[in-house]
């Protein structure tokens, strides 16, 4: 999985910048893509554009393309669909005075789809099995760490109650994507959570973004995902003999940075998911640097995914491939390229890095 930031500042910029071949951040993105060679591949904050055109363009002209004498690839397989950022709920959510905006959306941005997603496969999807779960409202997860008004003496929903009503859990969304792989299907489970942070003492972002990893451990647990319905209207979890792969920026370090103490813990310990820890010496690296500046994190820098820069208080490990069980993982790693070396130049294109795990699929008898 990749967070590509392939995004711009108004609807229709990053259309026409695809249109054409001369986009430096769209090359290194293809680059990196060219060079890993994932079979699968989500796309984090690559912006939603209802036709296709914006997935099209950069297969067209970038991916299909060599870059810098990288081995062109194609995904003739493509899945996408509306996501929340930028939806507008009609409440004022961060209290501004103003019902309007990004903060005001049912996920943050400034118009719908900014921060898209978009699976490229090299083998074919079931469309007709596909789930999203977008339109799941916040309050219908039990126990929903809800926010509540710091400032009121009795706990008070931060939210009004009409707001509540109409809320949607996914910042962006949450899908099930089904890739057919020989005789068996394993199920993509995509999602982008909001950062835990850019909010107030209420911690309205910090409590979603648990929730919405929180969900995934729900639905692949038998019993505890009943409540979940996608946006066709069908109820329940992943059955317990399908393979599937968690993928996603969760936005959640398992011991650094602003998160809730159980959000990404709670997903990595559910019986089903495998953590095959990728990681790159780079991060390393990058964590040396950054100590010399006087930015200190517990975390092992190797298993790191994103680099903020050296002004920014430490990097954290926030991109997971997290597959299930009955597969086997044989190699896995973050496209880090190291400092000085001929790759060097595909960093800070994106503050993520690209991470990938080789898996196996078990053996089924007949």
């Amino acid at each position: 999985m990749f967070n590509v930031a392939l995004f711009r500042a108004e609807r229709g910029q990053l259309t026409s910048e695809l249109s054409g071949v001369d986009s430096p951040w769209a090359a290194a993105t293809a680059e990196t893509v060219q060079r890993s060679r994932p079979d699968v591949l989500l796309l984090n904050e690559f912006e939603y554009e209802a036709s296709g055109r914006n997935i099209d363009a950069f297969q067209r002209n970038y991916l299909a393309v060599s870059q810098h004498g990288a081995t062109p690839i194609e995904y003739p397989h493509v899945f996408t669909a509306p996501v929340n950022s930028g939806v507008p709920t009609g409440f004022d959510l961060d209290r501004d005075g103003v019902a309007a905006g990004p903060h005001d959306a049912h996920g943050y941005g400034h118009f719908p789809g900014q921060y898209g997603m978009v699976v490229l496969s090299r083998y074919p999807i079931d469309h007709t099995r596909t789930r999203t779960f977008r339109r799941f409202r916040w309050q219908d997860m039990p126990a929903a760490l809800l926010p509540a008004d710091p400032h009121r003496p009795h706990p008070t929903s931060w939210y009004p109650r009409a707001a509540l009503e109409v809320l949607r859990l996914s910042s962006r969304s949450h899908w099930d994507v089904p890739i057919r792989i020989g005789t068996s299907p394993v199920h993509l489970l995509a999602a982008h959570p909001t950062p835990p942070m850019f909010d107030g003492p209420e911690r309205r972002n910090l409590l979603r973004n648990h929730d919405e990893i929180r969900f995934w451990a729900d639905y692949l647990t038998p019993g505890d995902g009943d409540y979940i319905y996608d946006d066709h209207g069908n109820y329940g979890g992943l059955a317990t003999d399908e393979p599937f792969v968690v993928a996603g920026d969760l936005n959640a370090d398992p011991v650094d940075g602003f998160r809730h103490r159980d959000s990404i813990a709670r997903l990595l310990r559910t019986p089903r998911v495998r953590d095959p820890r990728p990681g790159s010496p780079s991060g390393v690296l990058a964590a040396l640097r950054q100590l010399r500046e006087g930015h200190l994190h517990v975390g092992n820098p190797f298993h790191h995914t994103s680099d903020f820069g050296d002004e920014i208080r430490g990097n954290m490990r926030l991109d997971y491939v997290l597959p299930s069980t009955e597969l086997t993982a044989l190699r896995q790693s973050v496209f880090w390229p190291g400092p000085g070396t001929a790759l060097a130049r595909l960093n800070g294109f994106s503050d993520h890095h690209l991470v990938w795990v080789d898996v196996t699929l078990p053996t089924r008898t007949v």
